[in-house]
């Protein structure tokens, strides 16, 4: 009978995701700004492009036919040009059925052109798909995790939303007591209220803390040498600041991960061997730890690596040196790496300490 209930959750869950993909797919009328639905699709002409640096791409023009999905011309047709290359970097080609934003324009006549695809439905595919594995494969502990990332988005939201209200004032203030409740509503949501909760809560809190201070420190008796603010592409604020900021909620994340995991890993193995004294579980901790701060730190090299490397290519592409490819691209994300490895590594120590204290005074029986 578990097993029957089970499926037919399944399979509500299913078509009801399939029902909301639908209507992402077909919410034209709730954006504001035009859309343009492909009919039918003529290639124009092709034509070879060679910059400066002999890099050589191709422009390919479309001609596109199709409708006004929204709007105050709905159902108006029209034909507009799309250009793209075949580095994709600016532009994209398009295919039938596919749906556009564009730019009306009236004069002399009603024209367009197009803005960028709307991707609406793939990523609502995305999250759905995302959502399901959560549910279904950990359950009530995904349902929490979704829980937390819902309201830590929400959250995260809001600070931006005071961030841009304030012109940037009190940044780190901000989004430290951000860090803060993140911790908090994570931690709780995961691990409930008990001292588990407090002393993993405890150990992030003192590892991030501890993290960014010394990298500021290092920062301001290096005089930033090595650091390109500048490089942080449309900020409207004081660069330094929200660097900071950003390396804080780094940290953060990353010693949540290992701080949660020695410390389930010490509880348990308290309740399994209770004769371990608080030395053995501090030793306990540091190989666990040792273990798993390697592969993490890796996961976020690998991490800033991918998110630098196209940008990181079109600088050297385009006659650049190395280092100045380096130093606009990668500096502060081999900057924000190091320092959640500083961060990985404290995290270690402080979530070993703690637990083994608490532990050593008979806390796996306490809760």
């Amino acid at each position: 009978m578990l097993k029957k209930t089970k499926w037919w959750t399944l399979i509500i869950v299913v078509v009801l995701a399939i029902i909301s993909l639908i209507l992402v797919n077909h919410d034209d009328e709730l954006y504001q700004q035009p859309l343009f639905k492909i009919t039918k699709i003529s290639q124009a002409h092709s034509q070879k492009v060679v910059d400066d640096f002999n890099n050589v791409d191709h422009e390919h023009s479309q001609l596109l036919t199709g409708v006004i999905t929204n709007g105050e011309y709905q159902g108006k047709q029209l034909r507009v040009t799309n250009t793209y290359s075949d580095s994709r970097g600016l532009d994209q080609p398009y295919r039938i059925g596919e749906h556009v934003f564009i730019t009306l324009h009236t004069k002399p006549r009603l024209h367009a052109t197009v803005k960028g695809a709307k991707r609406d439905t793939p990523i609502w595919f995305l999250t759905v798909l995302a959502l399901m594995v959560m549910l279904f494969g950990l359950k009530s502990g995904g349902l929490l995790a979704i829980i937390s990332i819902l309201i830590n988005t929400g959250l995260f939201i809001v600070a931006i939303k005071i961030n841009a209200a304030k012109s940037g004032d009190h940044v780190i203030l901000l989004f430290a007591t951000l860090a803060l409740i993140f911790c908090f509503i994570t931690l709780w949501l995961v691990i409930g209220w008990n001292r588990q909760m407090l002393i993993t809560m405890a150990a992030v809190v003192l590892a991030t803390g501890v993290a960014v201070g010394l990298s500021q420190l290092v920062i301001v008796m290096t005089d930033a040498k090595g650091i390109y603010y500048e490089s942080m592409a449309y900020v409207t604020q004081p660069p330094k600041p929200l660097f900071v900021a950003q390396v804080l909620i780094g940290v953060l994340g990353a010693a949540m991960d290992v701080a949660t995991d020695i410390i389930a890993s010490l509880v348990a193995l308290k309740q399994e061997r209770p004769e371990l004294t608080g030395r053995q579980i501090y030793r306990s901790g540091n190989q666990i730890g040792r273990a798993i701060m390697g592969p993490l730190v890796n996961v976020l090299f690998f991490i800033f690596m991918a998110a630098t490397l196209p940008m990181t290519l079109v600088y050297l592409r385009n006659g650049n040196t190395w280092v100045y490819s380096f130093a606009m691209n990668m500096s502060l994300g081999m900057a924000s790496t190091l320092i959640s490895a500083i961060g990985i590594v404290l995290t270690v120590i402080f979530a070993s300490l703690l637990t083994s204290w608490w532990l050593k005074t008979g806390g796996s029986e306490n809760g």
